[in-house]
């Protein structure tokens, strides 16, 4: 009977296509050696494979075999293929499920997770890196899912730097921080599934993904849907749903789906993939927080380290007003400013909602770098509430009905913004599609040609 690793590897991969190595493995002499058992594989499977027809190569920790647990000839088996990956640019899928460090290596197998992070560290930004934690992934192995682009977790999965008990005043009955559901909402996996679930979810990201960061975007020319279908959408639907609408196909890949306040994700227009960060556009979520702003930088820099336009969809009615948000959100926004105007990628922006205050600048402005800013006709930018500007500006004698008036007509909402070169064109919600492939298209060249140009022509 197959083990659980090697039946997860088959369902994963294309049919009669997993190619092993490093099958005869075992753990070398050691100081420990008369105790050490010696079994073939060493704990991990290791190879390659097709998804999609498209080459892979993918290690299965397997409990079965010395608990799964790591040591040094384990780890070289993973090393040797991160290093053949990053050889020819094709991505790494690891199915974690291990009972941590073999002890009867000691210190040598601590340093074998080390050199596991460090391949992993140098392979970010350069080939697409994609976990699966169907058992246990403790200690060390967390900074490993931290640096993978997508990560999934079984629901019965546990995922912990320390155990729940050993942390003060806690205990798993209290607060089960190594649950599935306590990684999902803290963002450090993307989506909870069941085992048999994995395969569709990697097969589904690695499909609109790029596998590595000379793809340029990776473009499908086969998509079927109409570029020109209408989009059904109104403003009390929830964001995903537009985003959804939009999508070819109506495909959408989201990632950190636990982090409530911002949605990030993958989706194709005219198939080229294309990243969207949006607000909610729910009266709960329509204010920024400190997670979703450290989101959104982490995922424009991932789209940028992969060559993916951006596509940013603004409902921004300001921050969060706590003391979590006082402490760190500038930190924050410097991180997600910097993300956003180093960016060299096609940016695109759509507003639909509010965009107010400095909160909007964030979302992808054109003083940040936007290349685009669309807008539908019941969007509304403005500095902040009317009323409260009238209160500000007005004296005992001034009439403050109509101070706000006034200034509600010469500053505020979308085409006044529009008036002044903040949005480049007000468009219907119906037209977002066409407009947003059109807006792509025409910067799929985006800086090309500067950055090979030798000198003026005259």
């Amino acid at each position: 009977m197959a083990s659980k690793a090697r039946t997860m590897i088959n369902d994963l991969l294309d049919d009669n296509s997993f190619v092993e190595f490093g099958e005869a493995v075992t753990a070398r002499s050691t100081d420990f050696n008369d105790l050490e058992p010696k079994e073939a594989s060493d704990g991990v499977i290791t190879g390659h494979g097709l998804i999609n027809d498209s080459l892979v190569f993918v290690y299965a920790q397997d409990a079965s075999v010395l608990g799964g647990t790591i040591g040094e000839m384990h780890a070289k088996k993973i090393a040797k293929l991160y290093d053949m990956a990053t050889k020819v640019g094709a991505p790494v899928v690891g199915l974690i499920d291990s009972n941590g460090v073999r002890l009867y290596e000691a210190m040598d197998s601590i340093e074998a997770i080390g050199d596991i992070i460090s391949l992993a560290s140098s392979a970010s930004g350069a080939i697409a890196q994609v976990l699966a934690i169907a058992g246990n992934c403790g200690g060390g192995l967390n900074a490993l899912a931290a640096l993978n682009d997508y990560v999934i977790m079984c629901e019965d999965a546990h995922m912990f730097i320390n155990s729940p008990d050993t942390i003060d005043n806690n205990y798993t009955d209290k607060l089960d921080t190594s649950s599935a559901q306590f990684r999902y909402e803290s963002g450090c996996i993307d989506a909870i599934c069941s085992v048999d679930e994995i395969p569709e979810l990697i097969r589904d990201y690695l499909d609109v993904a790029p596998h590595n960061n000379t793809e340029s975007g990776y473009i499908d020319e086969f998509t079927e849907d109409d570029f020109n279908r209408a989009v059904d959408y109104n403003s009390d639907d929830n964001v995903k749903t537009l985003i959804t609408e939009i999508a070819d196909d109506n495909f959408f890949v989201e990632t950190k789906s636990g982090i409530k306040d911002v949605v990030t994700g993958l989706i194709r227009l005219a198939g080229q993939s294309v990243g969207v960060v949006a607000n909610g556009t729910d009266e709960e979520s329509s204010r920024l927080n400190v997670n979703g702003a450290y989101e959104m930088a982490d995922f424009v820099s991932y789209c940028d380290a992969f060559g993916i336009p951006i596509l940013t969809i603004t409902n921004m009615d300001g921050f969060e007003c706590d003391l979590n948000t006082e402490r760190h959100m500038g930190d924050a926004l410097a991180k997600l400013a910097i993300a956003l105007s180093s960016a060299d990628v096609p940016k695109v922006n759509l507003i639909v909602g509010k965009a107010v205050g400095s909160g909007y600048i964030f979302m992808n402005s054109k003083s940040l770098g936007a290349d685009l800013v669309y807008a539908y006709p019941g969007a509304d930018m403005t500095l902040m509430d009317e009323r409260k500007i009238a209160k500000i500006l007005s004296d005992n004698g001034s009439d403050i009905n109509e101070i706000e008036s006034l200034y509600r007509e010469n500053n505020s909402g979308i085409d006044n913004a529009a008036r002044r070169g903040l949005v480049d064109r007000i468009i219907n919600p119906a037209d977002s599609r066409k407009y947003l492939i059109d807006a792509f298209e025409i910067l799929y060249s985006k800086n090309r040609y500067t950055d090979i140009k030798k000198h003026s022509a005259k």
